[in-house]
């Protein structure tokens, strides 16, 4: 590989990709000069209008820019009670109508989905994308580690930004990242900015899951460029010393992560550089059957 792959970023630069053509260039292109070279351009919980409409935006840019080699749907079919920095109003139950629609709408374009699997239909839902050669996520979930094990038979292959949105690891439930540290084929995303996951637990997923973690930024907008206010779907969203929530609140937006700096919290958290390297390179490449 001669450049970092993203599997989950909605932005940079100040732009978030789906806004229009040239904000979505202009996005990849602030994490491309932190050595990214491949990206999925991730869109938050949409109305069926508006991802339709994004995911044009998203295609013609793809038709100018290769580095941006497809859509993840991070929603709708999420958990309201860990929707993070989600609209509820935007999130919905995987009925197969649906599925079958937003197929239809992102068809040649969609790459990867997050899926809470408790939801009615969710399991189907998880085998009806897989079928389709989508990469299925399992986030921003009340999922136990039972119930993802069981989405990880049905095809799922990742964790979303790995602890959060979702359980963590305890003495007698280990949840959707135990499930798949547990699980030979499943693999785990990290943000690894030294806000959403403690430095000591990185090193701790790394030596549990050797190969299967994958570094991602999450990144919105503000990744790469100055402090400020700035959307994230149609959520305010305040930057301040690199951390981003929604105005007003103490629930983090996303990142203002690069890959670079990924790669360099994980090495200082203890992790073998080869070893970061390869989380932001090799191994979401061959998630991506690059």
């Amino acid at each position: 590989m001669t450049g970092y792959v993203d599997l989950h970023c909605h932005g940079g630069g100040g732009h978030a990709f789906g806004d229009s053509d040239a904000g979505t260039r202009a996005a990849f292109a602030a994490h491309r000069a932190h050595g990214t070279s491949v990206t999925l351009a991730s869109l938050v919980s949409l109305p069926l209008e508006e991802l339709d409409r994004a995911t044009d935006v998203i295609r013609v840019a793809m038709s100018h820019e290769p580095g941006i080699v497809g859509v993840h749907l991070e929603g709708p079919f999420l958990a309201k009670g860990r929707k993070g920095a989600h609209s509820e109003t935007a999130l919905a139950i995987p009925a197969p109508h649906l599925v079958e629609e937003i197929l239809e709408i992102t068809g040649d374009v969609l790459r990867m989905v997050t899926i809470a699997p408790e939801l009615p239909g969710a399991l189907d839902a998880v085998q009806r994308f897989a079928s389709e050669g989508v990469i299925v996520a399992i986030g921003h979930t009340e999922a136990d580690a039972a119930l993802t094990a069981e989405a990880f038979v049905r095809g799922a292959s990742l964790i979303t930004h790995g602890f959060n949105a979702m359980r963590g690891i305890t003495g007698r439930e280990v949840g959707p990242v135990g499930a798949a540290v547990a699980d030979p084929l499943a693999h785990i995303e990290l943000i690894a900015d030294g806000i959403h996951v403690d430095p000591t637990l990185v090193r701790m997923v790394f030596a549990a899951a050797p190969g299967r973690v994958v570094l991602v930024t999450d990144a919105m907008a503000a990744a790469a460029t100055i402090p400020g206010h700035y959307q994230l779907g149609d959520l305010d969203v305040e930057v301040e010393d690199g951390r981003a929530v929604i105005a007003g609140t103490d629930t983090l937006a996303g990142s203002t992560l690069t890959l670079d700096r990924a790669v360099d919290v994980c090495v200082a958290a203890g992790v073998p550089r080869e070893l970061a390297e390869q989380a932001a390179t090799t191994v979401p490449a061959r998630l991506l059957g690059m």
